[in-house]
């Protein structure tokens, strides 16, 4: 079978497609036949690593994908040849991710797709909607587990919501009935995430950004999934309302430490929370799965550009070029097309 895979790390020069043995699934496994695999900024990051370094093991990137269930190992019950599936997390302190023709995986890591669900859209779920689930339930009173009406009568912030989390979080919290308010840097960038479902958009590059927030939200906003907190923390406090939370999902280029405003978080009793989805416990990350699961069956997760978010496609023999996509920060979702 065919795979994408490194053996040290480095640029994405370090990726090559060669010839593997296929697989088969242990008790309790699953194998996929991956249609379509997705790149998310944690792929290049880990394929980059802190440096050149070699590996114990050849590692084949990319967390997430969806395609076909094609055999089952001893034990497993929930799927059968044939059913269409998405995975998760398959790269996570596994060798095995989803730049490859067949992939085998944990049976808790493959979730079934609806037959009206898109593959493209199978492999856009995984880190940006389970990231921003855990960003939109670290609020004090939040569900658990989000479904429709959950979030009704709050209101959602979400920064930089023409990203793959922010688009997730936008059709997310609409989903369980937030009113959402998205932000973004340029008009075109602001017609996505009205396609995604946010209710008002406001560009942060404007001076009075924290006025215009203030005025769709008067008594401040309940949730704010924030991209990049060095830079928006004290925006944050000033549009925060009490009792509100501030979930950060990544860090800025170059900087790893953060300023907040101490005495005016304290004084709305203000939650930070930050939010690294492979750490997330257990139990949090699987009532993430089951909520995206829900949320794509009722056809709230749809990409593409008239839903908000752009697909960007590659062979499986140009993964590099994709890693490359995504780390200059191309815009919308990039996908690469395995089977």
């Amino acid at each position: 079978m065919k795979a994408v895979s490194y053996s040290s790390t480095g640029e994405s020069d370090v990726l090559t497609l060669g010839e593997r043995e296929e697989p088969h699934p242990g008790p309790d496994e699953v194998r996929v036949r991956i249609h379509v695999s997705g790149v998310n900024p944690t792929d290049w990051k880990a394929r980059r690593g802190s440096g050149p370094a070699e590996l114990p093991r050849p590692q084949v990137p990319n967390q997430d994908g969806a395609g076909v269930v094609d055999e089952v190992g001893e034990g497993v019950t929930a799927f059968r040849a044939g059913d269409r599936v998405w995975v998760w997390d398959a790269a996570y302190q596994r060798p095995d991710g989803t730049a490859q023709e067949l992939v085998v995986l944990p049976e808790k890591l493959v979730v079934a797709l609806p037959d009206d669900v898109s593959f493209d859209e199978g492999a856009s779920f995984g880190i940006p909607a389970l990231t921003a689930h855990r960003a939109l339930t670290s609020y004090e009173h939040a569900p658990a587990e989000l479904s429709p009406g959950s979030l009704e009568g709050r209101t959602v912030l979400v920064a930089g919501g023409a990203g793959a989390v922010g688009h997730a979080a936008i059709q997310l919290a609409v989903w369980a009935g937030a009113t959402v308010i998205a932000t973004v840097s340029s008009h075109e960038k602001a017609e996505l995430a009205r396609a995604a479902g946010a209710h008002h958009v406001v560009n942060y590059t404007d001076p009075d950004t924290a006025e215009a927030i203030g005025a769709l939200a008067p008594r401040g906003v309940d949730i704010v999934v924030e991209v990049n907190v060095i830079a928006n923390a004290a925006l944050d406090v000033k549009v925060a309302g009490r009792n509100a939370t501030i979930a950060s999902y990544a860090d800025a280029p170059g900087a790893e430490e953060v300023t907040i405003p101490v005495r005016p978080s304290m004084s709305k009793n203000l939650r930070w929370q930050f939010v690294l989805t492979y750490t997330v416990a257990p139990e949090n990350k699987e009532a993430a799965v089951r909520a995206v699961a829900a949320a794509a069956a009722d056809g709230a997760l749809r990409v593409g550009e008239e839903h908000g978010l752009p697909i960007t496609r590659f062979p499986l023999d140009r993964t590099a070029a994709a890693h490359d996509a995504v780390e200059d920060g191309i815009v919308g979702k990039v996908l690469i097309d395995v089977a």
